[in-house]
């Protein structure tokens, strides 16, 4: 089976969402923010995952467009609880490296794919 990066890669950014969530409720009883960041966080590989299945190039694109929209939306969370300080500089720096390229990854799968059209 063919591999695909930006599936395993949002998936697995999605546990560390999940993880940071438990994280931030149990040692800093923190609920409201993180709650946020666990649903814009686990909805990019959601969304990868519906783009799977697209029905069409031009449906296969507007899904990964919102997974894009949902890890610009957790870049701002993660940003927000750092800035906050329920992050440490390391944690941040960590998770929000994992989005970044994430984004960029999803970015470039659309422009490659728009091309193609």
């Amino acid at each position: 089976m063919k591999e695909n990066i930006v599936k395993d890669k949002s998936f697995r950014f999605a546990v560390r969402i999940v993880n940071l969530r438990k994280f931030l409720v149990e040692e800093n009883k923190e609920f409201i923010l993180s709650k946020q960041l666990l649903r814009s966080g686990t909805s990019v590989g959601a969304m990868v995952r519906e783009a799977e299945r697209g029905e069409s190039k031009a449906d296969f694109v507007h899904k990964l467009a919102i997974a894009q929209k949902e890890c610009n939306e957790t870049l701002y969370w993660l940003e927000l609880l750092y800035k906050t300080d329920f992050l440490s500089q390391k944690q941040f720096d960590s998770i929000n490296s994992d989005a970044i390229e994430l984004i960029k990854l999803i970015t470039s799968i659309i422009k490659t794919t728009k091309g193609n059209s």
